[in-house]
């Protein structure tokens, strides 16, 4: 089976005006991603996901990948990811290359589980987990009235026991939230808080500090990505448990996460953190040092199809028994087409749990005439 193409598909969706949603750095109404198709000579079609704009995707493709992916064997993919650092060199790590290096490394493993009738997360060495917990992303800053108390109510009418939240908007605002989150969910339900990278570290610990009585599972992103001594600085003055991730690329920044000690979760997106190859390592990394590891998503359909097949095959070291700290995977509970109308069976997770797909490759169909309808460079 060798690969003959390799296509980009950008695909968009943009709410209403005044509908839009945002973390504590911003507004957008915009969503938008890129698909991989990659096929081979026989015919197979493997789909992966850049989390990236396919303006941009597109060229680094072709300047980067395409000679080398066109006649690849998809049982090869694994060496894609090492070659990446060394040619291109100097630009391997950067952002845009791990992007659509992650879309094209799914694409293959897909048509690797095609191949062996298998699920990519079998042949990532899983096989344990029949299901995975899922948790509401939700709780957004709106453009319009505040509605925060509606959006986690109709997280936990789902059947959703947990669920993440925005916040970073000043201390006094982040208790506000997290009040009314902990008390629609209840006391038993598990709570994340995601500050987005908006704060300096003082003021991270400050808020940390002030939401413990609300029992959070762990505080995501308190500082920006790139600020590693204010991950330090903040690990060291709370008590919460800090996740970081979905803005590192490649296994190297991951790396510096896990040594350093900065996290106690890292959440690797199977859009950018160099695909279900590097995710795999990544995995092993933490699961080494004793750090967990939970996959963030904010992709389309794809991309959470290759979270769930990586998170059923995640170790659970050292946990054997009588633990109760289930494998998360995230679920955006906000109006997304893109997640919802471009599988032919769509990943359902009401009431909270998701059965990981045992279809062979990354477990999903994909609508082509769907995709079709949410192109975005037509």
């Amino acid at each position: 089976m060798r690969v003959t193409d390799v296509e980009v598909i950008p695909i968009a969706h943009t709410l209403p005006e005044g509908e839009g949603l945002g973390d504590a750095r911003g507004f957008g109404r915009s969503r938008s991603t890129s698909l991989l198709r990659v096929e081979t000579a026989d015919g197979q079609v493997g789909w992966g996901e850049a989390f990236a704009p396919g303006s941009v995707v597109a060229p680094v493709v072709d300047e980067f990948f395409r000679d080398a992916v066109v006649g690849m064997d998809p049982l090869d993919a694994e060496g894609l990811a090492a070659e990446s650092y060394t040619d291109p060199y100097h630009f391997g790590a950067s952002a845009f290359v791990q992007s659509a290096l992650s879309g094209i490394d799914v694409a293959l493993w897909d048509l690797r589980g095609k191949e062996a009738g298998e699920p990519a997360y079998r042949l990532l060495g899983g096989g344990r987990r029949e299901t995975l917990t899922a948790y509401a992303s939700t709780m957004y800053f709106t453009e319009g009235e505040d509605d925060a108390a509606e959006q986690v109510r109709a997280a936990v009418d789902e059947g959703f026991d947990a669920v993440k939240i925005k916040i970073g908007s000043g201390t006094d605002e982040d208790v506000r939230r997290a009040r009314i989150a902990r008390e629609t969910l209840g006391d038993d339900g598990r709570l994340m808080v995601d500050i987005n990278g908006n704060y300096r570290p003082r003021q991270a610990i400050e808020t940390i500090k002030a939401l413990e009585e609300f029992d959070v599972a762990w505080v995501e992103e308190p500082v920006p990505p790139e600020n590693y001594s204010g991950y330090r600085e903040v690990k060291s003055r709370t008590d919460v448990p800090i996740a970081a991730g979905e803005a590192h690329y490649g296994r190297f920044a991951f790396k510096r996460l896990i040594d350093d000690r900065t996290v106690d979760v890292v959440q690797p997106n199977l859009g950018r953190c160099g695909g279900l190859s590097e995710a795999r390592r990544i995995a092993d990394m933490a699961t080494t040092e004793n750090v967990a590891v939970r996959p963030h998503v904010w992709n389309s359909a794809v991309g959470l199809a290759a979270a769930v097949q990586f998170a059923a095959s995640v170790d659970d070291y050292p946990h054997v028994r009588h633990v109760p700290e289930p494998m998360l995977v995230e679920f955006d509970r906000s109006d997304n087409p893109l997640r919802e109308e471009i599988l032919a069976s769509p990943i359902d997770p009401s009431g909270g749990e998701v059965t990981v797909p045992t279809d062979p490759g990354i477990g999903v169909e994909v609508d082509e005439e769907a995709v079709e309808r949410y192109r975005a460079d037509g």
